[in-house]
């Protein structure tokens, strides 16, 4: 779980982030969904592995305002070969409304942009449980 607060370059004129910005939000808790299962996405690029989003269903369900505290909320769903699919969910602190309900598919790539199977360090880090935070 990654928390993010709304500053005011992620919304618009009248205070709402703009939607497009939940893609960034989303980026930042793959990233630390990874961290907290001790991979870092730097140490998959130094080994030659990549991993671009290829699909993408989002719903947008409530607005996010300035100065919220929002968390992502992060899932593996499945694993597939070269592939694998995320849930994430947006989720705004102060009351628990759901505001983005996301699934995403993301494929594991080589330098030279050709796919190749999720290395064996990425499935172990992707099947890891929640880790404890108290």
């Amino acid at each position: 779980m990654t928390e993010i607060r709304i500053c005011f370059a992620d919304t618009d004129a009248g205070g709402v982030v703009y939607y497009g910005h939940y893609l960034r939000f989303l980026e930042q808790g793959r990233t630390e969904f990874l961290r907290d299962r001790g991979l870092s996405v730097r140490e998959l690029h130094d080994k030659g592995s990549f991993l671009p989003v290829i699909h993408l269903e989002i719903d947008y369900r409530a607005p996010a305002l300035l100065d919220d505290l929002v968390r992502v909320e992060t899932a593996l769903l499945e694993t597939a070969g070269a592939t694998f699919t995320l849930s994430q969910k947006v989720i705004r602190s102060a009351d628990g409304k759901l505001l983005v309900d996301a699934k995403l598919t993301l494929a594991c790539i080589g330098p030279d942009g050709r796919p190749r199977r999720l290395p064996p360090a990425l499935v172990e880090a992707l099947q890891k449980p929640e880790p404890d935070r108290k």
